[in-house]
Formats: C-alpha cells, structure tokens, sequence
C-alpha cells in the first residue's frame, strides 16, 4: 500500500489522520451550494474555472505596498490619517508576507488553524492587518477593487454578492484568533473604485491611467456561523451519499434542464 502524502488536500481520504486542507473559497463553495462541494472534494470533479481578475490583484499588490511604506516605522498613510483613523498603524510580523500567499495556506507558518474537533485546516490569503494603537488589537484588513456604473455610487456590503465578502471577513478574524492573536471583531474593507466617469484624459503618451474613489467600510464580524459549518462540512466529508444542489445553482439548474 502506498504511503499517504504529509499533508492532507485536494480529495478527502477518510484514513488519512492530518488535517484535511480546507482553503476560505471551499467554505464558500460549500455555503454556496453543499452538492458542488461534496462532488469536487470527495469525488474530485474539477468544475470549469475562472480566469483571474488581474486588475484586482494588480490593486491589491499596491495598496499593500502602499501600506508597507509604514510598516515596522508606527506611522500610518495620510489617508487613514485624513478620515480619522490615525491610530491604525500596519501590523509587523516576521510570516505577514507568508499569510498573504492563499495558494499556500496549509503549509507551515501560513494563515490557517486546525479545528481540532473536526480535524480540519483552516486558511486562505489575507490582504493586510492593521494594529490598533489604542486597543492594542489586531483588525483583518480587506482590499476590494471595483468600477462602478453609477457616476455617485454608494460602496456599502449589502447585496447577494456582497456576503461572500463578510463571510470571508468573518473567516479570517477567526482564523487570525484561533492562531492566538488579540482580535478586534471589526475589520475594515478598502475599496477602490476605477472612475469611468472622469473627465480627465485616460490615454497619455505611452501611458493609461485610471483614477479610483476610495470607500473605507468598517464591519464587525460575525463568526457565529462558522463552527456549526465545519461541523456540517465534517459529516458530508464522511458521507456516501451526494447531497442535491442548491436551488440557485447553476450547475444544479443546467443538470435539470438537461434531464
């Protein structure tokens, strides 16, 4: 019999004692629709996949970047200091840039936990954490990146799509707890918001530049859901039976017209 691999991802093994490597986005999935998730964890169907929005990775890279001008200095941006939140400063530590690297969450010194209960692995890539020089506490900093339709928009966190992003939220204000960190259960989302409506020039000599209206959104996390998840996770990981897909998926959808 061929010997188990150290680490424990990719398709559930029963036999297997690690801990099973569950990444934020596969805890999505299985909020989103349990029968999606069972076939491509336990059965390991590959569904289509989504290129990636590279856009947003590019704005995620240079807010950080633009943060990290602070960081280990206890100073802040001057635009934290603009909107009053002068108190929160980057936070240093020696595995940050290990935590932002979602594609390897499971390894040693990444941004995860293991929920001993159920034997599972606990991570994803954050974006940033900010000290709170008052409290002391740590706050989970997201970056978000958008262009919206409306020449005024309102940023806020309401809407369907909108609540994959407080669940993630809420996931790593969890995880960063369970790794015995000092949380405060609000975290902060940055946006930025590419201005289609500007009336400056767009295109210049050799280069193009957009600009973006910033949102600064402050959230207090709810964490409530997610061990009553991983729970339910546990038992459809160990089940034989795949459970039917949600009535909003569109996988689910396209097998019924289908027949």
């Amino acid at each position: 019999m061929a010997a188990l691999p150290k680490r424990h991802r990719k398709i559930y093994n029963p036999v297997h004692p690690a801990p099973y490597e569950l990444s934020r986005s596969r805890i999505e999935n299985f909020v989103k629709c349990s029968a999606c998730f069972y076939l491509k964890q336990v059965k390991g169907i590959n569904f289509p996949s989504i290129p990636q929005f590279n856009l947003n990775i590019a704005t995620d890279i240079l807010l950080k970047r633009d943060f990290d001008r602070h960081r280990g200095k206890d100073t802040t941006h001057p635009y934290l200091v603009n909107i009053g939140y002068d108190y929160l400063v980057p936070f240093e530590h020696p595995n940050l840039e290990l935590w932002t690297q979602s594609m390897h969450f499971g390894a040693e010194g990444h941004f995860h936990t293991v929920h001993a209960e159920t034997n599972l692995k606990i991570g994803g890539g954050i974006d940033d954490v900010w000290l709170n020089t008052k409290n002391k506490k740590l706050h989970v900093v997201d970056f978000k990146s958008t262009s919206s339709s409306y020449d005024t928009p309102e940023i806020s966190l309401g809407g369907k799509w909108k609540a994959a992003y407080k669940r993630q939220m809420d996931l790593y204000v969890w995880i960063l707890m369970k790794m015995e960190f000092d949380v405060d259960t609000v975290g902060f989302f940055l946006y930025v918001d590419g201005d289609r409506f500007t009336q400056d020039d767009f295109l210049t000599n050799d280069q193009a530049n957009m600009k973006f209206k910033v949102t600064f959104i402050p959230y207090e996390a709810n964490t409530s859901w997610i061990e009553p998840t991983l729970y339910a996770i546990k038992d459809l990981l160990t089940t034989s039976e795949c459970p039917k897909h949600h009535e909003t998926c569109e996988y689910g959808v396209f097998l019924d017209a289908i027949g």
